[in-house]
């Protein structure tokens, strides 16, 4: 990207900030970029600690194993690789310095008192419609927004199902041996009982089907897209963008089959399908750390960041908001103005300026370098 030109820059607006380039950022410092060797090691050793814990934690949950499925094994150990890849990518990720300012800028505002007494119904606001109903996207389109809520909640709700009770948090016991009353209980405790013949116990033995109904008409039209949206076949790749889908449908498909044959069937080809179904899922827990679906870890500093924005939007209300330099239109807060900056020196990308243009501007000033520096030579 070619440098604004320097000739040519209007002095700012009255009333507006004075141009600050090259003005130290106090957020900007940190510790000095590591080798890619220093950051796989610390990032393995994270990982390894990660993983030890969730360890610990199965075995203590499950009341010393005791609670614990070994049909449920390879599940188990899936998760176990899951945490390892989460926060080795995790730590990796946020040693470039943009992720690293995003992931102390997104964080800091999350956990921020002052944000908080400021302006308290702020973060759950943002959490329910960003990180839950992702309003964003319907801007974009109100089907991609549909689909999306579709895999969303249908994935939410089979974690929060398939998780516990893979690591024998959740167990399921009946005093009869055969039902219909059961008794749930988490880390032993007896939480409530319930009638596996009404409504509350349907839902809860058929959650995971419920979850697939959701995901399978969502992930289904994500992958019509991929197949005849012409800017989604353009960019997009089978490992990155088929491959997450191809997997939650096949879960979802193998989860229903599973069902279907218990009822229906009377157990036929219900072993095959087993297998099939926990191949389907170890495959993806595995895929997570390493694919798209890594997003879903990153989401919620974007989050944060979205509420450093909002709350440096209200302490400058009534004050003064950073003016492009070339225009005088408002551009956005000062702190926010500068945090961008900062990010930008943050990668060594020396156009930290740009930030004190507005969008238009810094078309202009594109094409003005264009015109001046490399059209002239064509004749």
């Amino acid at each position: 990207m070619t440098e604004p030109p320097q000739t040519a820059e209007p002095t700012p607006p009255p009333g507006g900030p004075a141009p600050a380039p090259g003005a130290a950022d106090p957020a900007a410092a940190g510790p000095p970029p590591q080798s890619p060797g220093a950051v796989r090691r610390c990032a393995s050793l994270v990982g390894a600690v990660v993983s030890a814990l969730l360890v610990v934690a199965i075995v203590l949950g499950s009341r010393l194993l005791r609670d614990f499925d070994s049909a449920l094994l390879p599940y188990a150990v899936a998760t176990v690789f899951l945490a390892f890849g989460v926060a080795y990518r995790y730590t990796v990720w946020i040693s470039a310095p943009g992720a690293r300012r995003l992931f102390r800028k997104g964080w800091g505002s999350f956990f921020s008192v002052a944000n908080f007494r400021a302006a308290p119904t702020a973060l759950p606001r943002m959490i329910a419609t960003y990180l839950g109903f992702q309003k964003f996207l319907g801007a974009r389109s109100h089907a991609r927004w549909a689909a999306h809520q579709l895999v969303f909640w249908g994935c939410l709700l089979a974690a929060a199902i398939t998780f516990p009770l893979t690591w024998g948090w959740f167990t399921f016991t009946s005093s009869t041996g055969s039902g219909p009353g059961y008794e749930m209980r988490i880390w032993g405790f007896e939480i409530l009982g319930f009638d596996s013949l009404n409504i509350v116990g349907w839902l809860m033995f058929h959650g995971l089907d419920i979850a697939a109904v959701l995901v399978i008409p969502g992930a289904g039209y994500f992958l019509w897209r991929r197949m005849k949206d012409r800017g989604a076949v353009t960019g997009q790749r089978f490992a990155y963008d088929l491959v997450p889908l191809l997997a939650l449908i096949v879960i979802s498909v193998t989860g229903l089959l599973l069902t279907f044959s218990s009822i229906f069937l009377h157990g036929g080809g219900y072993q095959f399908l087993a297998v099939l179904h926990m191949v389907s899922v170890v495959f993806t827990l595995i895929y997570i750390p390493f694919g798209k679906f890594f997003h879903i870890v990153q989401r919620p500093a974007a989050v944060g960041m979205q509420l450093f924005k909002y709350t440096s939007r209200r302490e400058d209300e009534g004050g003064e908001v950073f003016a492009c330099r070339r225009c005088g239109q408002p551009i956005d807060t000062a702190p926010y103005v500068e945090n961008l900056r900062g990010t930008m020196r943050d990668l060594d990308l020396g156009f930290d300026d740009w930030t004190e243009y507005c969008p238009r501007c810094k078309r202009v000033l594109r094409g003005t370098a264009y015109l001046d520096h490399v059209k002239k030579g064509f004749k």
